[in-house]
């Protein structure tokens, strides 16, 4: 009897052990847009990306498209989610909810033909990307309607009023009204319509407001502009304003179209002027740019800017500081536990590797070495390894390693930064091995072939440093096509070098108008090394990293 109830009393507790609770939390799978381009897609200006710009920490995304598309039925042409994402798109902007499609696609050729991509981007737009949770991304498409007026003696550029469609333009004093060369004329975009056109006449009467019907690219419809032609108060006027820099400084204004400025400049110590020549000088239309070049740093200067051998008022401005690259020699380095850390022990980090992710299953593979290219102090040595179950690239950056989430890592890249160097140069040496780990199909090419290695510097006005996620379903690594890049310069070699060799990355300005807040320098021997990809055993030697100001 007693054994019976021994027995029973187990198979209660068996069951009662086997009751399944719904408390098991689902695996967190992010949902990530990972690319995304409509019809009509532009950069927001002239020499900026046209790709997407997006931002996997807030979840949104940013588009430009030019003028010849109708925002409230804008066609997505390229839509690419994470794996496994069930992509909702908003009822209320579709053009066709029921055929829109519920997961990314490359092109619409990879999609049903009856499709229906067509959203209304009139106002920013919600796209919930379903994993075991949800993702609420927000997708912001700003139309870029150029319009551009230049006229005969033109001084400055044209007033316009897209409220109200009202036009301004001031001529200068010698200009007859009823009588005006009209160059370009484009109220309603680079693709809009003008009726009547006033480029088509040798002439244009002006002399009293003029009416002109305008449409857009997409548009059956016209609206009425009006145009009204001043003469000028002020003979031969000009604006100017300057953009100091390190070693430069850049002189922007207005002038009367058909003009060329004059620009001198000196030390405030000195007395002589110096004369820009006017081959130096750009003039485009009603505006005109200048750089003086072969400055000093941290002086402060004068400049002048005149019309017709009329000078102005000399107006100051200071050079900035030619900063150099903290801890670019990479002589200091300390050891905690298994992790080698670039900087002195009782010192503040300037850069970081990924030693504290590679430590967590292996060894530190960005180490310091006597080898050095000039026989003193230390260099960094970074060697790609496979340490177990991953492929660890050897790195070094300006920033710092944040964590490690898995096995993967999350990095703050930048360093406060406002100079303006003109390049970075580095002394290097590499062994290139065969990439024999490939961690992303897309590379599978690659295996093989010689790995490469990479350095690069980039200056940037982020608001903050930049966060770089390794791990694939959440991945976010550097961009450089960032728009919020002011200067760029890389360097890649995919064969070894025995020996130390110095060469200059010149930087290249694409902003002339803005000044940096951080600045990036990385190096790495495996280039896809964020992909996991590359050849265990590529050596990367770096020593006596400078700035250079010339």
């Amino acid at each position: 009897m007693i054994k019976k109830i021994i027995y029973t009393l187990f198979c209660l507790l068996a069951v009662a052990g086997c009751k399944i609770e719904n408390d098991i939390p689902y695996p967190i799978v992010e949902g990530n847009i990972l690319s995304m381009e409509v019809e009509g897609q532009r950069a927001s200006s002239e020499g900026e990306n046209v790709q997407a710009v997006i931002d996997k920490k807030n979840r949104t995304v940013q588009l430009y498209v030019d003028d010849s598309v109708d925002l409230s039925k804008l066609r997505i042409t390229k839509l690419t989610v994470s794996d496994g994402v069930e992509l909702v798109a908003d009822p209320a902007v579709c053009n066709n909810f029921s055929k829109f499609p519920t997961a990314g696609f490359e092109s619409l050729e990879s999609i049903p033909i009856s499709s229906d991509t067509r959203v209304n981007f009139s106002q920013p737009v919600t796209f919930t990307l379903h994993t075991y949770q949800e993702y609420v991304w927000t997708v912001t498409v700003t139309q870029v309607i150029s319009r551009k007026i230049v006229l005969e003696n033109q001084i400055g550029k044209a007033v316009v009023d897209e409220v109200n469609r009202n036009v301004v333009v001031y001529v200068a004093k010698e200009q007859p009204l009823n009588a005006i060369k009209v160059t370009s004329f484009q109220l309603g975009g680079e693709h809009g319509k003008i009726v009547p056109d006033p480029t088509a006449v040798p002439t244009f009467d002006f002399s009293v407001p003029r009416a002109f019907f305008v449409s857009y690219g997409w548009e059956e419809v016209s609206h009425e502009w009006k145009v009204f032609v001043y003469h000028s108060e002020e003979s031969g006027a000009i604006s100017a304003e300057v953009f100091p820099m390190t070693i430069r400084a850049i002189v922007s204004g207005d002038i009367q179209n058909g003009k060329t400025p004059q620009i001198e400049y000196k030390k405030q110590a000195e007395s002589a002027w110096n004369r820009l020549p006017a081959s130096a000088i750009t003039v485009n239309g009603t505006s005109y740019t200048a750089s003086l070049s072969g400055l000093s740093a941290a002086t402060a200067y004068h400049y002048r800017v005149g019309i017709d051998g009329t000078m102005g008022d000399a107006k100051p401005f200071v050079t900035a500081t030619a900063a150099p690259l903290t801890d670019g020699s990479f002589d200091h380095w300390h050891q905690n536990g298994k992790v080698w850390n670039p900087w002195a022990s009782d010192a503040t980090s300037y850069w970081d590797t990924g030693n504290k992710g590679a430590t967590t299953i292996g060894s530190s593979n960005s180490v310091p070495t006597d080898e050095t290219s000039n026989g003193t102090g230390q260099a960094a040595l970074l060697e790609s390894k496979f340490l177990v179950m991953q492929f660890a690239a050897g790195n070094i950056f300006t920033g710092s390693y944040v964590r490690t989430t898995g096995m993967n890592g999350v990095l703050s890249f930048g360093r406060p930064f406002t100079s303006f160097p003109s390049k970075l140069r580095i002394h290097y040496k590499y062994t290139s091995a065969p990439i024999d780990r490939v961690g992303d199909d897309e590379f599978q090419y690659l295996k093989g072939r010689p790995d490469s290695c990479d350095i690069y510097i980039a200056l940037t006005d982020w608001d903050e440093p930049l966060e770089i996620r390794t791990r694939p379903s959440e991945r976010q690594l550097f961009d450089k096509n960032d728009k919020q890049i002011i200067a760029y310069a890389g360097f890649t070699q995919g064969s070894s070098l025995s020996t130390y060799q110095q060469i200059d990355l010149p930087l290249v300005y694409r902003y002339t108008n803005r000044t940096p807040k951080y600045i990036v320098v990385v190096a790495t021997a495996s280039k896809y090394g964020d992909y996991f990809t590359g050849g265990t055993g590529s050596k990367l030697w770096i020593d006596n990293f400078e700035l250079i100001y010339e």
